[in-house]
């Protein structure tokens, strides 16, 4: 992996993406998402801040576990300006995400144990599928797996 010198504050594209691994035009989209910024040269080429290593490597974890970039976004907004983020504030933004990633693991783990049933069923037609409809909470109303918007019956004009 090339080093950047300390004295070097300021990376390019092209420095970043060696170090992060990220490839150029996922750094691209990031900065479009607002995940990471640069400044402009007078060349009009992108400089980043050697803060944005850690801001790429947090958007890379944070994909890897399902974290929609929407939510890494604003997390990444509450850091601070003109600093590294620190353990404290990575710390404190993953917390947030516990109660989101430990409902991801339950509703894996009810994929995993009943795919064997939906794929011998081979329509996902169950009149009570626990992947389309976990813990029958539509049971009530209709069966099936698929949940059409119910059809209103047209207004009828008025006469006068």
């Amino acid at each position: 992996m090339p080093q950047i010198p300390e004295k070097i504050h300021e990376l390019t594209v092209g420095q970043l993406s060696a170090r992060s691994g990220a490839a150029v035009s996922a750094l691209h989209f990031y900065e479009s998402k607002g995940l990471i910024s640069s400044r402009r040269t007078s060349g009009n080429q992108r400089r980043y801040g050697r803060d944005a290593l850690r801001r790429v490597a947090f958007v890379r974890a944070a994909q890897r576990v399902g974290i929609p970039l929407a939510t890494i976004r604003d997390a990444l907004a509450e850091l601070p300006e003109e600093r590294t983020p620190n353990r404290d504030d990575w710390a404190r933004l993953s917390a947030a995400w516990r109660a989101e990633l430990d409902e991801r693991i339950k509703q894996l783990g009810r994929l995993r144990d009943h795919l064997t049933d939906c794929i011998g069923c081979g329509c996902l037609s169950l009149e009570n599928c626990v992947l389309s409809n976990p813990d029958d909470i539509f049971g009530e109303r209709m069966t099936g797996s698929r949940l059409l918007p119910e059809r209103r019956a047209p207004k009828k004009p008025e006469c006068s």
